[in-house]
């Protein structure tokens, strides 16, 4: 074995722990820090960027990374510092608003502007609150991702949690409908989750075939409607007499069985 095996055999091991266990002194501040105002937010340790919240944490460094806004300086360090990861067992959640392009043509741009930024204020909330991390939104589409560091080891139930409550948030539970259309995908399974690229654009994110099954499923869901797969859906405890159904997924040979669910249970 080279040095050079030795150390990614050693940096893997690493992340593995790390991922799977973490700090409990972090994860305590993490949940103390998601109930501090008011986003945004540090998609990893959760420290509030703006309102009252902000001026203290900057005490603290954690400050916004000029680097990658989307971490504080305190844990885009870290993530540049400790490059790699591991294979472990994630929970992902893909959701897309349904038909933004015929939403688009009937507003004007300011006015779907207005509409993104309150579903991505409304998803990284409920993200959050579930304890999960934002990847990032991709247009009109938020990835996120549950891993045992973050949401400990009902990281599915998590994932499906956020799921529903982000139909609720969007208004699908409302009498009068949604005020944005919304479909979701969520998926438990083994995949690498780790920091990718070089300073500074040092990411942590997840990679590998897993990622892709989850936003096919979310290219599919209807309005109000969230797919999850069968090994999610049995790691998050759901009823295991609910409907089942195969799906032909762009791209996959194999069909996939999922659950489909609503707002509510």
């Amino acid at each position: 074995m080279t040095t050079s095996e030795q150390d990614d055999g050693d940096n893997e091991a690493y992340w593995r722990e790390f991922l799977t266990r973490g700090d409990p002194r972090e994860l305590r501040k993490r949940r103390i820090f998601k109930r501090i105002p008011t986003s945004p937010r540090c998609r990893l340790c959760a420290a509030p960027f703006a309102g009252p919240g902000a001026t203290l944490m900057r005490a603290f460094g954690r400050r916004q990374a000029t680097q990658n806004p989307t971490m504080c300086a305190t844990c885009f360090t870290f993530v540049s510092a400790q490059h790699g990861g591991a294979e472990i067992e994630i929970t992902m959640l893909f959701a897309d608003i349904r038909g933004s392009t015929t939403l688009a043509e009937g507003m004007s741009g300011g006015e779907f502007r207005r509409l993104l930024d309150r579903f991505y204020a409304v998803a990284t909330e409920v993200v959050f609150d579930n304890d999960g991390t934002v990847d990032k939104f991709v247009g009109d589409e938020l990835v996120a991702f549950f891993v045992p560091l973050l949401s400990g080891h009902q990281h599915a139930k998590q994932g499906v949690s956020a799921a529903r409550d982000l139909l609720r948030a969007t208004g699908h539970a409302d009498p009068g409908g949604p005020w944005v259309p919304v479909g979701a995908g969520v998926h438990t399974a083994t995949t690498w989750f780790g920091a990718v690229g070089q300073p500074p654009h040092a990411e942590l994110t997840a990679v590998g075939d897993p990622v892709n099954t989850t936003a096919r499923l979310a290219s599919v869901a209807a309005a109000g409607e969230i797919l999850v797969t069968t090994p999610a859906a049995m790691a998050a405890g759901l009823d295991e007499t609910l409907p089942r159904r195969r799906l032909e997924l762009k791209g996959k040979h194999d069909l996939t069985e999922v659950v489909s669910l609503g707002v509510d249970p």
